[in-house]
């Protein structure tokens, strides 16, 4: 390979994987509909998709779970009292080398040095203090005594600076002189800028000398502020944590850090500062800690951080606060806590979520609510009526339903194109004519021109209107009827919309009163408990769409699980009375014969077995014209198309 032919791929840190597959919309948009026909708000069937994810992606869910068994380790395995056990052990090594040291002397300063070493007080803060001025003889217990100091001291400063343990390699005077000279010129930056001051040029001076100190290498004095705050909070948090007697010894303890009392009141400063700029950070709760592997102050205030961003971070994946969105996951730390793959499904989960946004699948409703738009109710629907062609092919292999269209049927004649026409080209004629004129003139090339143009004629198809009326009373929710109905009137107005362009759909509810809906309002409906099957009302706005397209023929289907048990009186309320009072049947019965007088008759799809029901729809069929269908649940879409197709026919 030349040098030009060799590619690389380095990490993606602007923007998303470039390498990454596509999400799937297609696939995301029908889950939301499952969810949203089921009686979902769009909000609602959203969150859950992103809550659940999908068959390539964790969910919310899911990444919520691995941050709290992440927390969950952190408390349960772990305890903080590291730094007093590893000092108390230093101590007593010590305390045993010396007396292994002074045995031998038979002085009286030996045995006062060791009368002295026995009286040293249980406490291990106290000891540590008490020997302060000891004069050492054995060389491990002056190794220890410092080692003790200058452990104390690391600590401290690894629980107030991230970093301190890699700027920190050793602990010779240099560098405890570069430690003092940074905390006393950070506590004097912090003084002056709650005062008020103007310290930008005193923050690029400060970085400039001190920076080794602060590899997160902050942009600005608030910046500075936010990262100390927050370690420092977490360190006074793990104090908080740790038993009273515990807490006072380590307090106690922290004045001997690298022998220097100094140190301590540095860091006791800087609390202070940062305490009066930060006072919103969580300086006073605490956690409980019952595992057995003991951390010191730096790692125990790194834990105490770490579980304070996996709580950010769960809250951020709850999405449960006003104005939330998937881009205020913290991807970096996910990242950390979880790893790489979890960074990249929360990094795709926003890309879906933002994608649905951004194709015009979800819309504001004028009252702020959040709805399908009509292009997603469109794919939707071609979902819907894919499904319910399958099926008819399966069952009678009718495959001109898929073809059928409101521009006509091909007669087989032909004739050529005038202004104005909108009929499909024959396109093996027009070729003919253009090779003929051009062989007549010489001409060794083709063109078409438009003189060479037929097009083919065509019937024109009859129009139909076509009402839908389906029952939403509370049955058809706990007998699990209501997606089925849902998506079979997708179907029909998918249909209509794209192959019967001519023809004019109504969908009509009907429940306790019946009212005329959109395809969106229909999709996005929800359950309400109401009892009332009121076909009456629902057969007169049917017939008040009929009465509107004369010309169209009729065609009135009907959705239902149970018998008329409301109608509508004169003063416009709706009359309910089970078992079916007689009026309801007599006026429901002449609501249908005033159809009958219009044309139309009517199919009635019976869902479920009532002998109530089934003898009220005989008599429906009779005295229309019309039929009875008793489809099952996953054949009602194409029970319903299917006698569409015939009642428009005439």
């Amino acid at each position: 390979m030349t040098s030009a032919d060799r590619y690389s791929y380095g990490p993606y840190h602007d923007g998303p994987d470039p390498l990454a597959p596509p999400v799937d919309l297609r696939a995301a948009l029908d889950m939301v509909g499952q969810e949203v026909m089921a009686g979902s708000s769009p909000r609602s069937a959203l969150e859950e998709l992103l809550r659940r994810g999908t068959r390539d992606m964790r969910g919310l869910e899911e990444l919520t779970r691995r941050l709290w068994q992440k927390r969950a380790a952190i408390t349960r395995d772990h305890r903080l009292d590291g730094t007093l056990r590893r000092v108390r052990e230093l101590l007593d090594e010590a305390l045993e080398a010396e007396r292994r040291a002074l045995f031998p002397d038979p002085s009286d300063d030996a045995r006062f040095a060791e009368a002295r070493l026995d009286a040293l007080p249980s406490s291990t803060a106290a000891a540590v203090s008490e020997l302060s001025e000891y004069p050492w003889r054995s060389e491990t217990g002056r190794e220890n005594y410092q080692a003790i100091r200058e452990l104390l001291g690391r600590e401290l400063l690894e629980s107030r600076f991230d970093s301190m343990k890699q700027a920190l390699q050793s602990t010779t005077p240099e560098d405890l002189e570069r430690v003092r000279r940074m905390m006393t010129d950070l506590n004097e930056l912090l003084a002056a800028h709650t005062r008020g001051e103007d310290v930008e040029q005193r923050f690029v001076e400060f970085m400039a000398e001190h920076g080794e100190f602060f590899p997160e290498n902050p942009r600005d004095i608030e910046e500075l502020i936010d990262a100390l705050a927050a370690r420092a909070a977490a360190a006074q948090r793990m104090m908080n944590s740790m038993s009273q007697q515990q807490r006072a010894e380590l307090e106690q303890l922290i004045d001997q850090a690298f022998g220097d009392p100094r140190l301590a009141e540095q860091v006791g400063a800087l609390d202070a500062n940062l305490r009066h700029l930060r006072p919103d950070a969580d300086w006073d709760s605490s956690r409980r800690f019952r595992g057995d592997d003991p951390l010191g102050m730096g790692d125990g205030a790194q834990a105490l951080q770490d579980l304070a961003e996996l709580d950010a971070l769960a809250e951020q994946l709850s999405q449960a606060y006003p104005g939330a969105q998937l881009e205020d996951i913290d991807l970096e730390a996910l990242a950390r806590h979880l790893g790489e793959d979890a960074r990249v499904d929360a990094a795709r989960l926003a890309e879906l979520e933002r994608e649905l946004r951004r194709q015009g699948l979800f819309e504001r409703a004028p009252d702020g609510s959040l709805r399908l738009t009509p292009k997603a109710l469109r794919r939707l629907g071609e979902v819907a009526l894919r499904d319910v062609i399958g099926q008819l092919r399966a069952r009678r292999g009718e495959r001109d339903t898929a073809r059928a269209g409101a521009a006509g049927e091909p007669t087989g004649a032909s004739r050529a194109w005038r202004f104005g026409d909108t009929e499909p080209w024959d396109v093996s004629r027009t070729v003919r004519n253009a090779v003929l004129r051009s062989a007549s003139t010489g001409s060794r090339s083709v063109r078409l021109d438009v003189t060479d143009v037929e097009i083919m004629e065509t019937e024109q198809r009859s129009r139909a209107a076509v009402a839908l009326c389906v029952d939403t009373s509370w049955s058809m929710v706990q007998d699990g009827r209501w997606v089925p109905m849902k998506r079979t009137a997708l179907a029909l107005h998918q249909l209509i919309s794209t192959r019967f362009r001519s023809d004019a759909l109504d969908l009509i509810t009907f429940g306790r009163h019946a009212t005329t809906v959109d395809i969106g309002e229909l999709t996005a409906l929800d359950a309400v408990w109401e009892q009332g099957t009121n076909l009456h009302h629902a057969l007169l706005l049917a017939g008040r769409h009929l009465r509107r397209h004369p010309d169209a023929v009729p065609v009135v289907l009907v959705v239902t699980d149970g018998e008329p048990t409301a109608h509508l009186e004169p003063d416009g309320e709706a009359y309910f009375q089970w078992p079916s009072a007689p009026r309801t049947l007599a006026v429901t019965m002449a609501q249908v014969d005033s159809l009958a007088k219009l044309g139309a008759s009517v199919s009635v799809f019976m869902l479920g077995e009532n002998p109530r029901l089934e003898a009220f729809v005989d008599l429906v069929a009779r005295r229309s014209g019309g039929r009875v269908i008793a489809p099952d649940l996953d054949g009602l879409g194409a029970a319903v198309v299917s006698d569409y197709l015939r009642g428009r026919r005439g």
